[in-house]
């Protein structure tokens, strides 16, 4: 038996729907369980601190719980390889930093490619750091610190978070532009680093804004610069790394997330918006102030592009400093 044209066509389009139809009646229910948020790096910290804002959020404005798993480890290289290898489904979220495109060209092998493994969601928030020293540190001015590690080569030390975390390379970038004998010591969170830093241990490093603003009215710490290009709200007395006089080495964090390369596009642009609903909205703006990050709430392409300039930077830093990840 033979159908009309006109029959035959309504037929194949409607065959031709068909696929279609289901993967959006699937991912119109989404989520229908429970979604897991991997931040790979231990809790405290920026990354953590978002993510748990973030989760708890999701969870009330979509219904299922979106719960946070640290999975840190290899500078954040063990829970990205793992958050690359879930099933793209929406039920896996990474939220994470600036060294998901740091560690490819710091480490010899990661278990993950940034751009081929992973749908970029939104830059979630921003933050800055304070260059920070010991009181004891004969220094009030990013000039005059400058000039004392010149004098004194290899006595002074740096703390960071760990090897290849975005301060780390913001001292390597300082020290690799002005020349510096400093020695880095890595810790194992900001929290050590910091506390490193007001005993005198390593008596300089980065801090973030609202821990900074804190132990400087306590006299634990001297600030001598914010190193991003804006003046921090927070800190108003403290000139910018640019305003101190070296402009080009200033360099803002930020927490982002991330889905596996293949996760649906409208689940994608389903979490878009909420995260972008999330961090916008009046009480948590207020909250994310306190404790130093700024709402940003990027489109999918904007975060990219974000993500290509961040490693272009950094890949210069650490090719001009000769940095490699310990063996």
């Amino acid at each position: 038996m033979s159908f009309p044209r006109r029959q035959f066509l309504r037929f194949a389009a409607a065959a031709a729907a068909l696929p279609t139809m289901s993967r959006v009646g699937w991912t119109q229910g989404y989520p229908t369980r429970q979604v897991r948020v991997i931040v790979p790096f231990a809790p405290g910290g920026p990354p953590d601190t978002a993510a748990r804002l973030l989760a708890q959020r999701l969870s009330e404005s979509l219904g299922r719980q979106f719960y946070v798993e640290n999975l840190p480890g290899g500078s954040g290289n063990t829970g990205t390889g793992q958050a690359a290898r879930a099933t793209p489904d929406g039920y896996t979220v990474l939220v994470t930093v600036n060294n998901i495109v740091i560690n490819p060209p710091l480490f010899e092998r990661v278990p993950y490619d940034p751009y081929k493994d992973f749908e970029p969601v939104s830059l979630a928030v921003s933050y800055s750091s304070a260059l920070a020293v010991n009181p004891t540190v004969p220094a009030n001015t990013v000039a005059e610190l400058v000039a004392l590690i010149k004098a004194n080569p290899g006595k002074y030390s740096y703390a960071s978070p760990g090897f290849g975390t975005p301060t780390h390379l913001l001292g390597e970038q300082l020290r690799v532009a002005l020349g510096l004998d400093l020695v880095h010591v890595p810790y194992t969170g900001s929290g050590p680093a910091t506390a490193s830093i007001v005993a005198g241990h390593a008596p300089i490093g980065f801090v973030g804004l609202a821990a900074a603003g804190q132990m400087a009215r306590e006299g634990k710490l001297r600030l001598l610069a914010v190193m991003s290009r804006n003046p921090a709200t927070a800190l108003p007395n403290v000139p910018t790394i640019v305003a101190a006089g070296y402009p080009g080495l200033d360099g803002d964090g930020w927490v982002g997330a991330l889905v596996p390369a293949g996760t649906p596009k409208e689940i994608v642009a389903q979490l878009n918006g909420e995260i972008v609903k999330v961090v916008k909205a009046p009480d948590l703006k207020e909250r994310l102030a306190t404790l130093g990050l700024d709402p940003v709430g990027s489109t999918p392409e904007a975060f990219t592009q974000q993500l290509r300039a961040e490693d272009e930077k950094w890949a210069k830093v650490i090719r001009a400093g000769n940095i490699k990840a310990p063996q």
